[in-house]
């Protein structure tokens, strides 16, 4: 039982994008996507819970024929349903649906008129020209189309980092498991917490290689075994991520952890300050000479730099060498700082949890509040909520708030910003609310000037607490719209509106570059789930690794603070700009 849960969810996409395709019932089409999302977002591996025999169907929205699919996928590796639709559709057709400005029609137009099958036959089509002549493309269409080709490759060969937690912790209990292991690390970017890994480097301390290279090219979700040796092996895994295990010395292993946790940049900075005191800084440790100085822990080896430990997160050279010197490192927030989660919807919409359910999911979490944010009307989609249902939506949280104890649920909406930059509920309506957090959801292809004046001028509204998703990116998915970030910063600034850091895997959204400045602007952040399920509350923890990469501190994230504290910041924002 080797499928993750990003594995089945990918399959379900891949279905659902073929029926999607073929004009499939669309609901249908949207049971599959809706279980895709659900799956991806679960804290508990569905093929454990084939492994235990647990009932499927008490997942939300998975029935008793979802349920026998995902079994038949976790047990056999195969999806029969998926099968057939790729008999009837090439399955590299689905692929072009990653590439922007293509969804299933166009895709199907292509396919059905000049038999584009793969990304390879549209570059082809496009750089012929052939693509602007077909009905509902034209030339800028087909411009955009080889640009989001090349944006394909550029991200090519990167993994989201929930995905590839999903690996790494099966693969580190396996590898513990081998005779003679002392201590197993993850290095590299995933150590870093980078929005997205190239590949793993695993060290491992132990009395003999052989038992542990001989477990890991074993390993049961190794595709290719691309080299193996006495102290470093590679291999493909058959989620395509390449991993290199490393066995160190004992009395190395902090210098090599430091090393091969990089970033680059850091250690270039690093070894040109050990040049400068005549020391040598490799991934063996720390040498004056032939002289082995330091190098069993990380510590060890900045302090023999004349620095403080600096947090993984913070290894880009970006300042951080610089703050370390002068004592000005952040002192970055945790998880266990977090009170609360600004950002979450409900079955009301299009999430997976009744309200009652998500109140009982926060407070389980130790949280002290949730903010329940189901979107506006504009979003039909997701069954958006009128003036009527967020009425009575606001009741059923009045109601819960007085029977349920432990947790206070505010009172919230995820409101569209329309075209204009007004937003999608009257500011009658808004101001019943403790809290709402706005959003862009249509009109991706506005000018960069258009872009920023529509949200700005939300942003003006004093309704608008919370600045949603900023960029509007989704890793591997689609680019961030084109916006004026900075200004949108300095409007936030202005006007007291919280950036939220978003984090859902796909999103993780505030973006490294602009984490940083929000700091800088000294414009408070949300850092927030979307969440669509219970499970969904446990990705908080993406969230404050981004946070962390952005130098963000506990005062700096405004979902550290007491409800009281809270709730006086909400009031704040009306009465400034109202």
């Amino acid at each position: 039982m080797t499928q993750t849960n990003s594995d089945i969810a990918r399959a379900l996409d891949r279905l659902a994008d073929l029926l999607e395709i073929e004009e499939a019932n669309p609901f249908r089409v949207r049971g599959y996507r809706n279980a895709a999302r659900t799956i991806d977002g679960l804290s508990h591996s569905i093929a454990d819970m084939v492994a235990e025999g647990a009932d499927l169907t008490e997942i939300y929205g998975i029935g008793d024929d979802l349920a026998r699919k995902l079994r038949s996928l976790v047990e056999t590796g195969r999806l029969p349903a998926l099968e057939q639709a790729q008999k009837r559709v090439p399955v590299q057709v689905s692929e072009l649906m990653a590439i922007e400005q293509l969804g299933p029609k166009r895709v199907k137009a292509l396919y059905k008129a000049l038999g584009v099958k793969s990304v390879a036959d549209l570059e082809k089509a496009a750089r012929a020209g052939r693509v602007r002549g077909l009905s509902g493309f034209g030339e800028k269409t087909e411009r955009h189309i080889l640009e989001g080709i090349e944006r394909l490759r550029e991200r090519h060969g990167r993994t989201r980092l929930s995905e590839a937690e999903q690996v790494v912790g099966p693969l580190v209990a396996y590898l513990e498991g081998a005779s003679g292991v002392k201590r197993v690390a993850v290095a590299g970017s995933y150590r870093r917490r980078k929005e997205t890994v190239g590949d793993l480097d695993i060290l491992v301390t132990c009395r003999n290689s052989d038992p542990v290279m001989k477990r890991f090219t074993g390993y049961e979700r190794v595709a290719r075994v691309v080299s193996r040796g006495d102290t470093r092996s590679t291999v493909h895994l058959k989620s395509g991520l390449q991993v290199d295990l490393r066995v160190v010395p004992e009395r190395s292993y902090g210098a090599a952890l430091q090393y091969f946790t990089g970033s680059k940049a850091h250690n270039v900075a690093l070894r040109a300050i050990a040049q400068d005191r005549g020391l040598k800084l490799n991934e063996y440790g720390v040498y004056r000479g032939d002289k082995w100085l330091a190098g069993r822990t990380e510590k060890s080896v900045y302090a023999q730099l004349d620095l403080p430990y600096i947090e993984p997160e913070l290894r880009e050279d970006r300042g951080e060498i610089k703050a370390a010197r002068a004592g000005r490192l952040p002192r970055l927030v945790r998880l266990r700082d977090i009170r609360g989660d600004l950002h979450a919807h409900t079955t009301a919409t299009d999430g997976h949890a009744t309200l009652e359910q998500m109140a009982r999911g926060a407070r389980d979490r130790g949280y002290e509040y949730i903010a329940i944010t189901d979107h506006s009307k504009r979003l039909a989609m997701a069954h958006g909520l009128d003036e009527k249902r967020l009425a009575a939506h606001v009741e059923a949280i009045d109601a819960l708030n007085e029977r349920l104890q432990g947790i206070t649920v505010l009172k919230g909406i995820e409101v569209d910003i329309l075209e204009n930059g007004e937003l999608d509920l009257p500011d009658r309506v808004l101001a019943t609310l403790d809290i709402c957090v706005c959003a862009v959801h249509y009109h991706w292809n506005l000018s960069r000037a258009a872009q920023t004046r529509r949200i700005k001028r939300a942003m003006a509204n004093p309704h608008c607490h919370v600045l949603a998703h900023p960029s509007g990116r989704l890793i591997n998915e689609r680019e961030p719209y084109e916006v004026d970030m900075e200004a949108l910063i300095a409007a936030a600034a202005e006007h007291g509106v919280i950036m939220e850091l978003n984090a859902q895997p796909a999103r993780l959204d505030l973006t490294d570059e602009y984490r940083r400045m929000a700091k800088d602007y000294a414009v408070k952040v949300a850092v927030s789930t979307d969440a669509h399920s219970v499970d969904n509350l446990d990705l908080m923890s993406f969230g404050i690794d981004q946070a962390r990469r952005g130098w963000l501190e506990k005062g700096d994230v405004v979902n550290t603070l007491s409800l009281a504290a809270l709730r006086r910041l909400l009031n704040k924002r009306g009465k400034r700009t109202a």
